[in-house]
């Protein structure tokens, strides 16, 4: 776990130090800037002195127009520092969020453990631009520093006393200003869990509309999510006191510093210490600072809600993963053959069951948690607690799971379809293959029109206003269960992975096409190693063999017609 906070914290530092050169350039534009802001009071002095006082009109348009080009380069420096310093905050979040993605997609899987899907998505969208935000607070920390250098090394240069106060006042400000954000960071943090958990909530809670409804428990639900946003708001609203306390002391702090540099600035002028053009650019200085030392409170505040927010996606990005180790490459070429010995995990207690290559083999159960189990095993979700799962003499814990996910594909009956069209949901790279050779485009149109057949969803695609051209809406809320249920299988067919896993994949649709389903299932998949984990009659029916799992164990072995004569706890298992 220490290793994988320590990468956690190395992908934060390369986000930050990878706008490293962008938001130098940002901060140099940025001094430029500054020092011209802080040169604006000091010339106006030199004018009062040399052209005001002296009554020389020609002085005075000379110090006007320097005034004027000053200006220019000011507009200039502070839009290319402000670009660069904003493109370099975008760009970190933007680096963020694909770390954070590719964390949860990363074949060991575990990112996603104990956190809810819209959880996960407010870390990648508002904690990753808090965090990219912290370059741009950086950049924004070094023009306010130039600024008071510049200011304090002037009026040390006119007076010694000015330039001390700003000296020896300005870490002493920016210590009480970090001591302040304290209460901020720790109240920012706390906002941003219960923000995201609310979207959680609410994410959840629209995933299931549909079955809410069903029950009529929409009152129930709104109860909940109205208590989690509650719960979030007054987290905000902690959030924003905390901030405004923080912003309205060091305001007040940064106000009594300047009256004082003006207190002593007039002083000095009246016993005759400072000109009456050096006491107005004093003034004028004095004023200046207001910005960066506001700068600084800003800084502060962003830099505390940056620390809140980096914590929680290193929180992700350290995430533990559900299996270890394994990175030796899968067998090529795959036979398909898997095998199980003494596989504890669940519902399965010691399982010992052969899959041989090439061949349809059905699963049946007696208890659900066993099927749940197996899959998760053979897709290496989760790894048995002991005994082992092996592919072709291999274990998968020495396999890489990111090439053991493309050998073997475990396709759940509960899969999800995503919002677009049908044949976007079968054939997931169909609308980024424009540039696909022609022979190539037409193979891979051909498996799609074989998937869709095998798994009748060329019906379903026929039923559409537009075909398979048709979105499906989010989930694939606009089809039916059983319309899903066959799109599902058509995209695990399409896939054609040399082993195939299917989970239950026509409890939801009729008797008739659900033997159709079996017969294509079986054709398309002559030769390749296929596993039905199902209590469908019509698909064991077509399985070269049968195994049976009855009580976390391996109960009965044979065909379907052989099992249903000769196994009581089958019949009643597939027949009941």
């Amino acid at each position: 776990m220490r290793s994988g906070e320590q990468s956690g914290r190395d992908v934060l530092a390369r986000s930050v130090k990878g706008q490293a050169r962008r938001v130098g350039l940002g901060a140099a534009l940025g001094c430029v800037h500054q020092l011209g802001e802080a040169l604006v009071p000091v010339l106006i002095g030199v004018v009062i002195d040399q052209a005001v006082a002296g009554r020389d009109a020609g002085r005075l348009a000379l110090w006007l127009a320097v005034l004027a080009v000053m200006y220019v380069a000011l507009s200039w420096s502070f839009r290319l520092g402000a670009r660069a310093g904003e493109r370099g905050a975008e760009e970190a979040a933007h680096t963020l969020r694909l770390a954070i993605v590719r964390r949860v997609l990363d074949a060991r899987g575990g990112a996603e453990e104990g956190r809810l899907p819209g959880e996960l998505a407010n870390v990648a969208t508002e904690d990753a631009k808090r965090v990219g935000a912290v370059n741009m607070a950086l950049m924004s920390g070094i023009w306010a520093i130039a600024g008071i250098t510049v200011s304090a090394v002037w009026l040390l240069l006119t007076s010694v006393p000015l330039g001390l106060i700003v000296l020896l006042g300005t870490p002493v400000l920016l210590w009480l200003g970090h001591l302040l954000s304290k209460p901020l960071e720790r109240r920012s943090e706390a906002e941003q869990d219960r923000a995201a958990h609310a979207s959680g909530v609410a994410a959840d809670l629209v995933a299931g509309l549909r079955v809410l409804k069903g029950l009529g428990a929409q009152q129930a639900a709104v109860e909940r999510y109205r208590r989690t946003s509650r719960a979030s708001l007054a987290a905000t609203l902690r959030a924003a006191r905390a901030e405004s306390w923080q912003t309205g002391l060091v305001l007040a702090l940064t106000g009594g510093f300047i009256a004082l540099i003006a207190l002593v600035g007039g002083r000095l002028a009246l016993d005759g210490s400072l000109t009456l053009g050096q006491l107005v650019s004093a003034v004028g200085l004095a004023l200046f600072l207001l910005g960066p030392l506001e700068t600084f409170a800003w800084v502060n505040a962003e830099l505390a809600q940056g620390r809140a927010s980096a914590a929680r996606v290193a929180e992700v990005l350290a995430a533990a993963s559900a299996v270890v180790g394994g990175d030796a490459p899968v067998p090529d070429p795959v036979r398909g053959e898997l095998r199980l010995r003494g596989v504890r995990l669940g519902g399965p207690d010691g399982v010992d069951l052969d899959v041989p290559a090439g061949r349809l083999t059905g699963i049946a159960v007696t208890d659900p948690a066993s099927a749940e189990a197996l899959l998760r095993c053979l897709g290496r979700e989760t790894d048995p607690e002991s005994g082992s799962v092996e592919l072709d003499g291999v274990p998968l814990t020495r396999l890489d799971p990111a090439g053991l996910r493309a050998a073997v594909l475990v396709a759940a009956h509960d899969a999800v379809l995503f919002d677009g069209s049908l044949a976007a949901n079968v054939t997931p790279e169909a609308e980024s293959r424009h540039g696909t050779a022609h022979g190539a485009a037409e193979g891979a149109d051909l498996r799609t029109e074989r998937a869709m057949a095998a798994a009748h969803a060329d019906e379903v695609a026929r039923s559409l206003p537009r075909g398979a051209a048709t979105g499906v809406g989010e989930g694939g809320r606009s089809l039916s269960g059983g319309q899903r249920q066959r799109v599902l299988l058509a995209r695990a067919l399409r896939a054609g992975p040399p082993v195939l896993v299917v989970h239950d994949p026509t409890t939801a649709v009729d008797a008739v096409t659900e033997a159709r389903i079996a017969e294509g299932l079986r054709e398309i998949r002559r030769g390749r190693t296929t596993v039905v984990v199902t209590n469908s009659p019509a698909l064991l029916a077509v399985a070269d063999r049968v195994i049976l799992l009855d009580g976390g164990r391996v109960g009965a072995e044979g065909t379907h017609a052989e099992l249903v004569r000769a196994d009581a706890t089958y019949r009643t298992a597939v027949l009941a």
